[in-house]
């Protein structure tokens, strides 16, 4: 199994990325909260990862923090929720919020996210109140690093959440409500789901 990746930083289109290690290009696919913390395209980068295997292709995921890929990782063994919900469910929120959420019992701020029901968040309350025990405190760190100020952020930012499951329409309507001038595609996407979640 791949379990950790450095390299360099070839290409950024959430929630894709592409990491070059020593010639050899892994396609990743991460939550917005590691691509909030990623460098420039060109940058050298460290990724913890997990590798799925399926009948129809192998996915690498990449984290920026050990602690969100343990959450992960806990996440897909719940019932109902496959890696993509995962991510969304990271996207939305980081590791330390997902807990709260968790030990509070939360579920209005879980149905808030793309692709949770009611039921899919009694569930997660419920099963990952004795699994996050079994996930390492998550680490608060800075940003690693500045983006480079894409062609066009908001087009962007639309087509991250698309990609992170919201539709066209809900999608536009979040990125409406953000003051988008002067931000980079990360800043949008992160004032856009924390909105969305309050």
């Amino acid at each position: 199994m791949i379990g950790y990746l450095r390299g360099t930083l070839q290409d950024k289109q959430p929630p894709h990325l592409l990491l070059d290690v020593n010639g050899v290009g892994y396609e990743i696919e991460s939550p917005m909260t590691t691509f909030y913390d990623l460098p420039a395209v060109g940058e050298e980068i460290s990724l913890y990862t997990h590798l799925a295997v399926r009948d129809d292709a192998h996915v690498l995921y990449g984290f920026s923090r050990l602690a969100e890929r343990s959450l992960f990782r806990n996440l897909i063994k719940v019932n109902g929720v496959g890696a993509k919900l995962a991510l969304t469910l990271l996207s939305g929120m980081d590791a330390a919020s997902f807990a709260l959420c968790v030990q509070q019992g939360d579920t209005a701020a879980l149905i808030r996210l793309p692709g949770v029901g009611k039921k899919t968040a009694e569930r997660l309350v419920m099963e990952m109140r004795d699994r996050l025990d079994e996930t390492p405190p998550p680490v608060v760190t800075g940003q690693s690093g500045v983006a480079s100020a894409p062609a066009d952020p908001v087009e962007e930012a639309l087509s991250a959440l698309i990609g992170l499951g919201y539709k066209p329409q809900e999608a536009s309507r979040m990125v409406r409500m953000v003051e988008t001038v002067e931000l980079s595609s990360e800043d949008i996407i992160r004032s856009a789901l924390q909105a969305a979640i309050q």
